[in-house]
């Protein structure tokens, strides 16, 4: 016969795999996150290059991965309301925003045709600068409230060094506001879209500007 401690025991093992099973059968139910992610694969029309002479040297500049606003560098996309952040419910980016920034910038400096060929870490190509991004803001503000549509705010602090001396060759800060046309992700997705290409059409014009000559 079996002790009142030894038969609580038993019924507490039955409960919690009951209990187990009630949360595995719900798992299946859950609403799946929408994936999301923006593309800047052209520089700013405000900022256009002018094509690449044949026969021109390429200037190599080095990719030092700067940092991300804290709170936006994770997959989850952030909006400010006053002084209150929130995230999107039930939407991601479909990887990490610092990740899909990356993507970009090489993207963006591939489309331009300027002189300047961006080198990521770890590739054994000689470079002459290095370019150092900092992303200090990167968010959908409400600023007119939370029912109206939102602007995107991407704000980057760039540094161009020489890559052997070390020497501060230019900083500069830029700046890009992305008005989304309606309070729908699809909308604020756009006008991701729109800020991140803007902001680094301006990067792309002002490396190829400070590499010059």
């Amino acid at each position: 016969m079996r002790s009142a401690g030894a038969r609580l025991r038993l019924a507490s093992i039955a409960l919690a795999a009951l209990s187990l099973s009630a949360c595995v059968s719900l798992l299946p139910k859950s609403k799946p996150a929408q994936l999301y992610r923006f593309e800047a694969a052209h520089p700013a029309p405000t900022a256009p290059l002018p094509p690449k002479p044949a026969g021109a040297p390429t200037v190599g500049v080095f990719w030092s991965n700067g940092t991300f606003q804290r709170e936006a560098a994770a997959d989850r996309i952030l909006t400010v309301t006053g002084d209150k952040v929130a995230y999107i419910a039930d939407v991601r980016w479909a990887a990490p925003a610092e990740v899909l920034f990356d993507q970009a910038v090489f993207e963006t400096f591939d489309a331009a045709g300027g002189h300047v060929r961006l080198v990521p870490r770890g590739a054994p190509s000689a470079t002459d600068f290095v370019l150092r991004v900092d992303v200090r803001d990167f968010e959908a503000r409400y600023d007119a409230g939370a029912g109206a549509p939102p602007t995107v705010l991407v704000r980057l602090h760039a540094t161009l060094t020489r890559d052997r001396e070390h020497t501060v060759v230019s900083d500069q800060l830029f700046e890009a506001r992305a008005p989304a046309a309606d309070n729908r992700v699809g909308a604020i997705v756009a006008a991701y879209d729109k800020a991140v290409n803007d902001a680094l059409g301006q990067v792309v014009a002002w490396t190829n500007d400070k590499t010059a000559g």
